[in-house]
């Protein structure tokens, strides 16, 4: 049994208040697949540049795969647009049951190109395969309030931090629990005042043998395994233990209160623990905010982050995050920037680490800009430290907070995050998960970086859960094949053919490899820890994407070189204005 991948893609233009049903070109779907592919070929098309990311003519494109709904784990969609905080590419990625029913509700439609801008609030209600614009009576509520509006639908959604347009707001599903979050999705949905796209429709079904050999495979792999065991929060005390949690605003590398808000705290305090089908799930905890499902991201940025070992705290910031609807990555960076700005006397406040009431009251500003601080802090670090000074406080690549691990205890982490496209990035590439056991050369990380970011541009074209990617690295020229779909080139191919357009858009907004430079705060030593003392190397750090380069086919400076781009079918993007090296970098 074969179904049929996707061909189509509905417009919406909320400007004028059309709606069109158009095809997808043959070739780009052979060439990008779906889901990040497909949206960055058509971002790439539909955008000049210097495009304002929260004009009316920047596009928001809510995307999905060939295989969306059908592979084990949980389904996703990609929200793709220009990012309001870096002002280059953005791809952001949110689960729960919204992906799935999206994909029921769009029937053969492979997901919604949006530009424009309304008049006044709208909701987008997708059903049937189209698309209906209604006014949005919810314009004001939090997201667990509008999701709560529509109890026979799922909602992907924005809070006031996307009303305000907070450069790294989210868009919100399954009341809050879960997030298209970094690099400001939201805040270009606040922009074109659009609250939220509503969908009503069955989930997508078939190929039951095929998709129940993937589960059973799924759950039986190492990923599987460890997600049932104790999903991303065990994060925590990985990077605890190996002295790469940033702490206290990115000083220490390791939490004396680790083990308080850990994997062992949050199944000490679970309320319960969900199981969707062939999904590990998240525990569920209670919080003055509202339920919460604490993750690694949350104990690390609220909790390590801020010096927070009050689990309760920790996850009632997290709730007011998801409530609020802002990214608590960049959330928990910018406010730990305003402690260590106010230690220093840069700001006309005083704030402490340590202390949940100050952080809870800087996120709410935050989300509201009602005052002068939170205002500027809604707009991220470096606008922060731009307006304040301190840019060594807290690293950013491309504007964007850096998450998770402390490259100063895994130098190729630093790479990782520098050529992320989209900013500072942990799931791109997680080279740490090896080189914190080894000892690796600058080739080695460049390969190994650049290897793991063209799989992912894949993955997240097909749209695939990017846990289950060691599972369809087996079987998933089965899937393709189910779904009807002929492919130019083989996924690597494809992956790195993605991978290389992003880059592609970012240079023609200026990006250079001054951009993938190395953020001051990763050359100050850490001040405890394993990793007491050392600092990123910055020569070493200089090979490493010298190689890097090298590994991509682009010139020294950052740029694909054009026979790199002939060679990967890109010849049709680019045109005489735009800026190719001559020669890719050699390598050693």
């Amino acid at each position: 049994m074969h179904l049929r991948a996707p061909d189509r893609l509905l417009r919406v233009d909320l400007s004028t208040g059309s709606v069109d049903r158009v095809s997808i070109p043959d070739e780009w779907r052979r060439r990008y697949v779906g889901g990040k592919g497909l949206g960055a070929r058509y971002l790439y098309e539909e955008l000049d540049a210097d495009t304002d990311p929260l004009g009316p003519n920047n596009v928001l494109l809510f995307m999905l795969g060939p295989v969306s709904g059908l592979l084990p784990g949980e389904s996703r969609y990609a929200a793709i647009t220009k990012s309001p905080l870096t002002g280059g590419f953005l791809d952001s990625y949110a689960g729960g049951t919204f992906p799935a029913v999206l994909a029921g509700a769009l029937y053969d439609a492979s997901g919604i190109l949006v530009t424009g801008q309304a008049s006044e609030p709208v909701r987008l209600v997708v059903a049937d395969g189209d698309v209906d614009i209604e006014s949005a009576e919810t314009w004001g509520a939090d997201t667990v309030a509008t999701d709560e509006h529509f109890s026979d639908a799922a909602v992907a959604c924005i809070g006031p931090a996307g009303e305000n347009q907070v450069a790294y707001a989210t868009i919100s599903s399954d009341g809050g629990d879960h997030h298209a979050g970094r690099g400001g999705a939201g805040a270009v949905m606040g922009a074109k005042r659009l609250k939220a796209v509503v969908a009503r429709g069955d989930p997508p079904s078939g190929l039951g043998d095929l998709r129940e050999r993937y589960a059973e495979r799924y759950r039986e792999s190492d990923t599987g395994k460890w997600l049932q065991a104790s999903g991303t929060v065990e994060t925590v005390d990985f990077a605890n233990e190996t002295g790469v949690l940033p702490t206290r605003g990115w000083q220490d590398g390791q939490f004396e209160g680790a083990d308080d808000i850990g994997i062992a705290a949050v199944r000490e305090l679970a309320r319960e623990r969900e199981y969707p089908d062939d999904d590990p799930g998240g525990y569920r905890v209670e919080t003055d905010a509202g339920e919460s499902i604490p993750r690694g991201a949350t104990a690390m940025t609220l909790g390590a982050g801020l010096g927070i070992d009050d689990f309760d705290a920790v996850a009632e910031l997290g709730a007011t995050c998801d409530r609020l609807g802002l990214d608590l990555i960049s959330a928990g960076n910018t406010v730990a920037w305003a402690v260590r700005a106010s230690e220093a006397n840069l700001l006309d406040h005083s704030f402490a680490f340590g202390d949940p009431d100050d952080a809870r009251s800087l996120l709410r500003d935050i989300a509201t800009r009602e005052t002068t601080l939170g205002d500027v802090l809604a707009d991220g670090v470096d606008a922060a430290a731009e307006r304040f000074g301190g840019d060594e406080f807290v690293p950013t690549v491309k504007a964007m907070e850096l998450p998770a691990y402390d490259p100063r205890g895994a130098e190729s982490m630093a790479l990782a995050y520098a050529t992320s496209d989209r900013g500072a990035c942990h799931r791109r590439a997680i080279p740490i998960e090896r080189e914190i056991f080894e000892d690796w050369s600058p080739g080695r990380a460049a390969r190994t970086v650049a290897t793991e970011q063209d799989q992912r541009s894949i993955l997240w074209s097909l749209i695939v859960d990017d846990f289950v990617g060691d599972v369809f690295e087996d079987l998933g020229a089965e899937w393709l094949d189910a779904v009807g779909l002929d492919t130019d080139g083989d996924l690597q191919t494809i992956g790195e053919r993605i991978w290389t357009l992003t880059r592609l858009f970012n240079v023609r907004e200026g990006v250079s490899r001054a951009d993938d430079e190395l953020p001051p705060a990763l050359r100050k030593p850490l001040e405890s820890g394993p990793n007491d003392g050392q600092a990123v190397d910055e020569d070493r750090f200089e090979a490493m994407l010298d190689a890097y380069y090298a590994e991509r086919g682009w010139g020294a400076d950052g740029r694909p070189a054009r026979e790199t781009v002939d060679r990967l079918g890109l010849d049709e993007v680019v045109d005489d204005e735009t800026p190719l090296a001559e020669q890719p970098m050699e390598r050693n």
